[in-house]
């Protein structure tokens, strides 16, 4: 559609982005609309993608944002739970978007009900959380597997007792093996000869998903994989908001705070934290409208009750 002007005719988008540019939706934008809207009738309807993620990514989250060059230590805490990531140093911390390969694995071993995880080819994963299939989505998902299966996870309690600290931890890696491959052809599904992609879990991480698999919703997954502090927010909510007895407070800030639990930590001032978090509930809030987290009065805690997120018969039967 054009506007005739003085000089001859003039496209009308370019006029409605100089008059009005707030009605502007990048494509983006609009796919994110899509997605939300997508997980929010699929809950509806009790149609969800039943996902699975691991009890130490859940509780703790990986770091947001890219590390610092040469940082290698990453530690969360969640209460007596502690969590730290040692990075390779060839490939660095996981980071980011690197957080949908352990939502990967976990649904699989569950599915497959086995710590060697096999499937057809790198684009199954890309498509899983709704990544753009092609060459640089593909660098992206083999320098993510790089990071994890490089990553030392020690993960654990450490608790107060009267007469001395009672510390627990376990030490273990994401993957012993990877085989991964890609192809164009969304036709191609297997290579010829045993070349079909394999996984092999540690034993102690496919022990800990056994132990304790959390329930989540792979659609909820694709529509904040943009968005990995949301992301975890809402894996946190949907594990918190269940095994809640009723209402309850969690505080945002000081060691056993929120801010200490999620994978960000540059929001050191609690106005710049409580805003952010506000958004990313507004944005799990859109998804997921009767999620009952709310920031009490004065700013400082977060109060949650029991709900939830994910409607499906397997999660009755999950072991949290």
């Amino acid at each position: 559609m054009t506007h005739r002007k003085a000089a001859g005719l003039q496209q009308i988008g370019s006029l409605l982005r100089e008059a009005h540019p707030e009605l502007i939706i990048s494509k983006r934008r609009l796919r994110k609309v899509e997605s939300i809207e997508c997980v929010r009738l699929k809950r509806e309807n009790a149609r969800q993608n039943l996902g699975f993620s691991s009890r130490p990514f859940v509780l703790c989250g990986l770091p947001v944002r890219r590390p610092p060059e040469g940082a290698l230590l990453h530690e969360r805490r969640n209460g007596q739970f502690i969590l730290q990531v040692i990075g390779h140093p060839s490939y660095g911390l996981p980071w980011g978007q690197d957080r949908l390969v352990p939502i990967f694995l976990a649904t699989q071993a569950i599915r497959q009900k086995s710590p060697q995880i096999v499937f057809e080819s790198a684009a199954e994963m890309l498509s899983t959380f709704g990544m753009q299939q092609g060459g640089s989505q593909y660098r992206r998902l083999v320098a993510s597997f790089q990071r994890i299966f490089g990553a030392t996870i020690f993960f654990g309690t450490d608790s107060q007792t009267e007469r001395a600290a009672v510390v627990h931890r376990a030490r273990f890696n994401f993957m012993t093996e990877a085989r991964i491959w890609y192809s164009r052809d969304p036709e191609q599904k297997l290579l010829p000869g045993d070349c079909q992609n394999r996984i092999v879990l540690s034993e102690e991480f496919y022990r800990e998903i056994q132990a304790h698999p959390i329930p989540t919703d792979l659609e909820a997954s694709r529509a904040l994989s943009s968005s990995p502090a949301a992301l975890d927010l809402f894996m946190w909510l949907s594990y918190r908001c269940f095994t809640a007895r009723g209402k309850e407070r969690v505080p945002l800030f000081g060691a056993f705070g929120l801010v200490s639990q999620l994978g960000s930590t540059e929001y050191a001032r609690p106005r710049k934290f409580r805003e952010k978090l506000e958004g990313w509930l507004n944005l799990i809030r859109a998804m997921w409208p009767e999620c009952p987290a709310r920031i009490d009065g004065d700013g400082t805690g977060l109060f949650v009750d029991r709900a939830t997120a994910v409607l499906t018969q397997e999660v009755a039967h999950a072991r949290f």
